[in-house]
């Protein structure tokens, strides 16, 4: 890569919400970005409107989730309703994760309410990197950097940036422009979606969770509380006209029931799909979200699945750019993203909508306890094939938490270090991160902090005496707590990933020299991590 490349940002096509939270992980680990959005504004439009916890995750460890969460509304309680009966059939409790995160719950916020908070992030974070009404028209690869043209007020300009992410939506130019044909089908159904101000709390009170699914052979309909009004989900024939406000209004009516005064604030109808994209990049380009994978919105998986994109993606071209890792290391984004999109979400939104239908192939959608649906509708059990081995899942099941496997997203639980009180997270924000769970009492050999990209920590339930040599690199876990939830034997190793995926498991020996777990980082990213 030439001087003059280094110092070129990142171009991002596409102001959504997955441009946008990748911005920001890249602006979070250094690397500047410019974006491209085609529109004079962000989207008005009134379309997703749940953020799961997994989402909640990804945008702490982009410094944007405090004013995300000011802005929406919480909710710990997924309901599952029968239309016929109006009675819970089975509804998720997320409290159950507490064991599993800092975030056990949901939030509820509209996507054109979403958009401004994460712009205003960025533009604290970046000035000036999103550019407005600037169309993507072409662009040229080279052997370190793609040349974009792009059409903008002041007329056409040529941008070079470094890479270049199409994150410009199902219709994307960027995916046209590099040969990418989508497959799959478009469903005889169409979406309608309408937010509605009416007094459910009040004067007539439901006590419906504020997200429910009402299911029902012939007509199911999905119920969430905004932060200011309520939104009711339809399917719509694909014969039917577009209703209009009133119809909408008596639509909802059949469900809730006479709530007095209703008033229509906003509607949209939308065309659901299940496509994917046959090859998610080329050379310098790579495709994320809709761009990638169009994905039926069934329990939130349409905006969240492509968040799990921007979680993949930024920590990868990081650490190439930084010199932490060989260009091979971009490999993994596709290989491990597009089964979870394919096989994962999108198999999983069609079991859901069987399953709002009451269909019976949709019976599988909901496991046999509570931990287990709730970690999967949170998206915390996304489990990806990290080494190529193919092993990767989206379900859990089970009323309790079970053991940590390779791939799988570490449980976010705190440690205390000689600063205080740590989440295995923060731990692992900017670094591999190499946990030993062993006995700090025996003095087991544990090697020195001396990498930026790899760091090294004692994990036990006897706090490191001050003359061990090991307080910089030794974390205290009070009652085996963190050591019980990844249901490691003692003497094991584990390596975190930046993204908080689990890398690698094994037996670690605490007499033996050495370092196991650089080796491990070596075989990940193709280069030895740098010292410091």
């Amino acid at each position: 890569m030439s001087a003059a490349a280094e110092e070129l940002p990142v171009g991002i096509a596409g102001a959504g919400p997955i441009g946008l939270i990748t911005a920001l992980g890249l602006v979070r680990y250094g690397v500047p970005v410019v974006i491209f959005e085609e529109d004079d504004r962000l989207s008005l439009d009134t379309k997703a409107g749940t953020i799961l916890t997994r989402t909640l995750e990804v945008l702490h460890r982009y410094g944007a989730l405090t004013p995300v969460l000011n802005a929406s509304l919480r909710i710990d309680e997924i309901g599952d309703i029968d239309r016929e009966t109006n009675r819970a059939a089975r509804s998720v409790l997320t409290g159950a994760l507490t064991e599993d995160t800092r975030f056990p719950f949901v939030i509820n916020i509209p996507q054109n309410d979403l958009e401004p908070v994460l712009r205003d992030t960025l533009e604290a974070l970046a000035p000036g990197a999103l550019r407005l009404s600037r169309r993507v028209e072409r662009f040229t690869q080279f052997e370190d950097r793609v040349e974009v043209e792009v059409a903008g007020p002041g007329g056409p300009e040529t941008v070079a940036v470094r890479y270049l992410l199409g994150c410009d939506g199902g219709r994307s130019r960027v995916r046209d422009e590099i040969g990418v044909t989508v497959e799959g089908h478009t469903l005889p159904d169409r979406y309608s979606l309408v937010d509605m101000r009416a007094d459910l709390d009040v004067e007539h009170p439901r006590d419906y969770p504020y997200l429910a699914y009402f299911g029902d052979p012939s007509e199911w309909m999905i119920l969430v509380r905004q932060p200011h009004c309520w939104r009711f989900l339809f399917p719509l024939a694909g014969d039917r006209d577009v209703p209009s406000a009133d119809e909408l209004a008596e639509k909802a009516k059949r469900f809730i029931g006479d709530v007095g005064e209703v008033e229509v604030l906003g509607s949209n109808v939308y065309t659901v799909h299940h496509r994917v994209a046959n090859r998610w990049r080329e050379g310098r380009v790579f495709l994320m979200g809709d761009a990638a994978h169009l994905i039926t919105p069934m329990w939130a998986l349409g905006l969240n699945t492509g968040v799990l994109d921007a979680s993949n993606l930024p920590w990868r071209l990081a650490w190439v750019l930084r010199g932490w890792a060989a260009p091979a290391l971009l490999d993994g984004y596709e290989s491990e993203q597009a089964p979870v999109a394919i096989q994962g979400s999108g198999e999983m939104a069609e079991a859901a909508r069987a399953y709002m239908s009451r269909q019976s192939g949709g019976v599988a959608a909901m496991g046999d306890g509570n931990w287990g649906n709730a970690f999967t509708r949170a998206l915390l059990s996304v489990s990806l094939d990290v080494d190529g081995s193919g092993d990767w899942s989206m379900v859990r099941s089970g009323s309790e938490p079970d053991r940590v496997r390779t791939g799988d997203r570490a449980p976010d639980l705190p440690l205390f270090g000689p600063d205080g009180t740590v989440h295995l997270h923060d731990l692992a924000a900017d670094a591999f991160v190499a946990l030993y769970f062993t006995d700090t009492r025996r003095r087991p050999a544990i090697p020195a902090q001396d990498s930026p990209a790899l760091r090294h920590f004692a994990v036990s339930r006897w706090d490191a005496p001050h003359d061990s040599g090991l307080r910089d690199r030794a974390l205290f876990d009070p009652a085996e707590r963190v050591r019980r939830r990844f249901g490691v034997e003692a003497d094991t190793l584990v390596l975190l990933r930046p993204d908080a995926h689990v890398a690698a498991i094994e037996q670690y020996d605490p007499g033996a020299q050495g370092d196991r777990a650089a080796a491990l980082y070596e075989q990940i990213t193709g280069q030895a991590p740098p010292r410091a």
